[in-house]
């Protein structure tokens, strides 16, 4: 009993012991060094997922929409994408009845290809004017295949 349980024993050392899988590559992209102040960036890349953090605006609900929306396509398009490619998105809004009212604003961004999406009515966002904030989870093309 004691012989089989010193296998089982270096079995599993030996196997703890073994070289992990590899990392995934991960690119980070900054907007610039008052990231480092906050403790974010922009955007992360993990193989052909880009994830997108959250763009924010303040001011009336369709002045916000065209600019979240605005720096969205200006992320994407940095990263060779569009709205196309964009497969989860998660909006927080102060107003959530003002979103709703301007949908068609939005909609424009996407045409009919929507991606899988929620919604959330909040509080308060990291300044306290700002009214909406959108993150992007985007999928680039090699991966839909």
């Amino acid at each position: 009993m004691k012989s089989l349980l010193l296998l089982c024993l270096l079995a599993v050392t030996a196997l703890a012991a073994a070289d992990p899988a590899p990392a995934p590559k991960i690119e980070k992209f900054k907007l610039g060094d008052w990231e480092d102040d906050i403790g974010y960036r922009a955007a992360v890349r993990v193989g052909d997922t880009l994830y997108i953090s959250g763009i924010a605006a303040a001011g009336p609900m369709p002045a916000a929409i065209a600019s979240v929306y605005g720096e969205l396509k200006s992320v994407l398009a940095a990263h060779g994408l569009t709205f196309a490619h964009v497969v989860k998105e998660n909006l927080h809004t102060t107003d959530l009845e003002a979103v709703k009212a301007h949908q068609p604003l939005r909609r424009a961004w996407y045409g009919q290809d929507f991606p899988a999406a929620t919604w959330v009515q909040i509080s308060r966002l990291y300044q306290p004017d700002q009214i909406l904030e959108v993150e992007l989870i985007a999928v680039f093309p090699a991966a839909t295949r």
